[in-house]
């Protein structure tokens, strides 16, 4: 199968550390590979209703939900730009998230068995130098990617609070050089699993469950985040 990139962008400001990042990334990949880049504060999506106990979700036919889902089913990679913000996941990218869950639950979607096999990648920028404060945003991504029966491909970390900052980092800059060559391995849940990676992110194998979890020094305004 051809390789078909979906970057998503979380950050609420345009242009931001995590972006640019993400964008040093991409333009290592071959020229013949599929880039599509959709900003997830532009395009917002509805608050997520959970319906599991209610009803059938209906697969959306307009607006950003229908634009994200396609996209979503689409791409043999999809790589989650989302800058630090309280050691986790932005708001867009967690609302997005959610969304699958209603996906899940589609009749006639078959939305994991879709996803299976495919590639979760991350991109993410902090403030802090001590990068074990993005454990947590690098958990949400990989065990999303166990439950999905996904690979994962890690997460590169760079460092940067004000704009731009990130460009002066120069070993993750270096790594984005070579963060998507080779193939990912099967993504594992941490309790699978001891080996993890120097990032933080735990690799491996799938699992067959049958529901998902739920799932820098501080700026000046009290955010202990970077974008």
């Amino acid at each position: 199968m051809t390789r078909r990139f979906l970057f998503l962008t979380g950050s609420t400001r345009p242009d931001g550390n995590t972006e640019l990042l993400a964008r040093r990334a991409a333009d290592q990949l071959p020229a013949d590979v599929e880039r599509r880049w959709i900003d997830l504060a532009r395009h917002p999506l509805p608050e997520f209703e959970d319906l599991r106990h209610d009803s059938d979700h209906t697969r959306p036919t307009e607006g950003n939900a229908r634009l994200l889902l396609d996209a979503t089913l689409a791409a043999t990679d999809i790589v989650i730009a989302s800058p630090l913000y309280w050691y986790t996941l932005s708001t867009p990218v967690k609302r997005y998230l959610d969304h699958w869950s209603g996906w899940l639950r589609t009749p006639g979607l078959d939305f994991k068995a879709t996803l299976a096999g495919r590639t979760l990648w991350g991109v993410t920028a902090l403030a802090h130098e001590e990068r074990e404060v993005a454990d947590p945003l690098i958990g949400a991504l990989n065990n999303s990617a166990a439950y999905m029966g996904m690979r994962f491909g890690g997460v590169l970390l760079g460092n940067g609070s004000k704009p731009g900052d990130v460009l002066k980092d120069t070993a993750a800059l270096a790594h984005a050089k070579t963060f998507f060559d080779g193939e990912a391995p099967l993504a594992r849940y941490p309790y699978e699993t001891h080996e993890t990676h120097p990032t933080g992110d735990t690799q491996g194998a799938r699992t067959g469950r049958d529901t998902p979890g739920t799932h820098g020094t501080r700026d000046t305004q009290g955010m202990a985040a970077a974008r």
